[in-house]
């Protein structure tokens, strides 16, 4: 069973009219993230003086979340390691996801083409769908939610996914989606400010910043 985030993520990220992510570069960002909340639900990240460091050496068993882990190892902020190796990372989750028989991928016919994903079971991103538009328009208080969909919520929401949060959401469950978003402090306040800064390093990541 998938259900690290950053695979979840993705499954909400996917968009079937393009054959893949609704943005690339911005699903990139998404899913560093998510691997940065999952290890810390873990107890594997935690934060040292405004510095991700690392609980423990052994292994997930996640290729996606063990390279994030070596990653981490240097000792650097939550913000620098939401924007490096972030094409190296949504590789790594699409793989994942194929191996799972998730998805099916196409590889491009050219170097500089795109993959082309197909979700193999609509049921699965559908029931992830209604999880997320639970915990954003649900009577649940937000600290009785799972706290997977609460991240998810925050993270879909920083990223700007309009089939998960549309416009009119953002605006309409605002305090709810804050909360959420609010839930991450507790797990290092560092790492709630990266996801609250999100749309601005997205920003920057259309301009050409590094770290690819």
């Amino acid at each position: 069973m998938i259900d690290d985030l950053p695979s979840l993520m993705y499954l909400l990220a996917h968009d079937d009219a393009a054959d893949g992510p609704y943005d690339r570069p911005r699903t990139q960002l998404l899913l560093r993230a998510a691997a940065l909340i999952d290890l810390a639900l873990r107890g594997r990240l935690r934060e040292n003086d405004g510095t991700v460091a690392v609980s423990g050496t052994r292994p997930t068993g996640n290729p996606v979340l063990d390279g994030m882990l070596h990653d981490a190892a240097g000792g650097h902020s939550w913000k620098h390691l939401v924007r490096t190796h972030r094409k190296r990372t949504l590789t790594e989750v699409e793989d994942r996801l194929a191996e799972a028989g998730i998805l099916t991928v196409k590889e491009p016919r050219t170097p500089f083409g795109t993959r082309r994903l197909t979700v193999t079971d609509q049921a699965v991103p559908t029931t992830l769908h209604a999880r997320v538009s639970a915990a954003l328009r649900g009577d649940d208080a937000v600290r009785d939610l799972p706290a997977a969909d609460t991240a998810l919520l925050a993270l879909a929401a920083a990223g700007g996914v309009r089939s998960v949060v549309s416009r009119q959401d953002q605006k309409t469950y605002r305090a709810r989606i804050d909360a959420c978003t609010g839930t991450l402090a507790a797990l290092a306040p560092g790492l709630e400010k990266a996801v609250r800064h999100l749309p601005t390093t997205m920003i920057a990541a259309q301009g050409g910043m590094g770290g690819g």
